[in-house]
């Protein structure tokens, strides 16, 4: 299964602006321009948007083997805000490869590097390949 082409699938995450950038076994990197339709009402972007962002990096590297994998847990804790006009990337690494429950880690970044919420999340990889 080509996981560029199989994540264009995630159409939630695509009306969300959010963009695949790289996928490689076990790591993956994906990126958003926060616009206003990401704002909360305080202004800055919307802790969901930044869940779905870190989801979708999370998915990439967890189908990264070429066998479907769900998320049974995942986690997410923000430090820092993103603003308007901000690009942001997920950047996930796959820390245990389980040949049935894969633990994936993910930093939300901005262009600086500056780390805006951290993503932790377990998968299941269903039979079959």
């Amino acid at each position: 299964m080509d996981i560029k082409d199989f994540m264009k699938n995630d159409r939630f995450a695509a009306n969300a602006g959010i963009e695949l950038m790289e996928v490689g076994e076990g790591r993956a990197k994906a990126r958003m321009t926060v616009t206003k339709e990401h704002l909360n009402a305080g202004g800055v972007c919307q802790g969901g948007a930044l869940f779905t962002l870190a989801d979708l990096a999370c998915a990439a590297v967890a189908n990264s083997h070429g066998q479907l994998t769900f998320s049974i847990t995942a986690n997410i804790t923000f430090v820092r805000s993103a603003k308007e006009g901000e690009t942001i990337y997920a950047v996930a690494t796959e820390v245990v490869n389980h040949s049935r429950v894969p633990y994936i880690i993910v930093e939300i970044q901005n262009e600086k590097g500056d780390l805006l919420a951290a993503f932790t999340s377990s998968g299941y990889r269903k039979g079959g390949g």
